[in-house]
C-alpha cells in the first residue's frame, strides 16, 4: 500500500507546480527538465570552484545570497588578516559552496526545477 503523502508533492517542502488545468504536476516537463539539468551541472560546478564569493548563487537568481556571500568572504578574510589567520571568510564560504555544489548535483532534475527555479530557494 502506497502511503498518499509520500507522493504528494505538498507534504514535501518543495513548492508545487501546477499545470494549465490548475491541477497539481509532481514533476516537470521534458523541455523544462532539461533546462532544469543544465542549470543545475552549471550551478553545482560553480558552487564547487567559485562558491566561496557566492557565483552559483548569483546565477541562480538569488542576489541578496551572492551578497552576503560575498560579504562573508570579503570581511571574514579583511578580519583574519588582522589576526594572522589568513582567509577565514573565504574557507567558510566554500565549505557552503562545496556543500551547496553537492546538493545540487546529487538532486534530480524535477526537484531542482521546482525547488531552485520555481522556488527560488536561497540557502540549500
Amino acid at each position: 500500500m502506497v502511503d498518499e503523502s509520500d507522493t504528494d508533492p505538498r507534504s514535501s517542502g518543495i513548492p508545487p507546480v501546477f499545470d494549465a488545468a490548475g491541477q497539481v504536476n509532481p514533476g516537470c516537463t521534458p523541455e523544462q527538465c532539461a533546462q532544469a539539468r543544465q542549470k543545475k551541472i552549471i550551478a553545482g560546478v560553480l558552487a564547487i570552484v567559485l562558491g566561496w564569493m557566492g557565483a552559483h548563487k548569483f546565477f541562480l537568481g538569488s542576489i541578496g545570497a551572492g551578497i552576503i556571500m560575498a560579504c562573508v568572504c570579503l570581511v571574514g578574510s579583511i578580519a583574519c588578516a588582522f589576526a594572522c589567520m589568513p582567509g577565514g571568510g573565504a574557507y567558510a564560504m566554500a565549505l557552503i559552496g562545496l556543500i551547496e555544489g553537492i546538493i545540487y548535483l546529487s538532486m534530480p532534475d524535477d526537484q531542482f526545477y521546482r525547488t531552485h527555479i520555481v522556488g527560488k530557494r536561497p540557502w540549500f
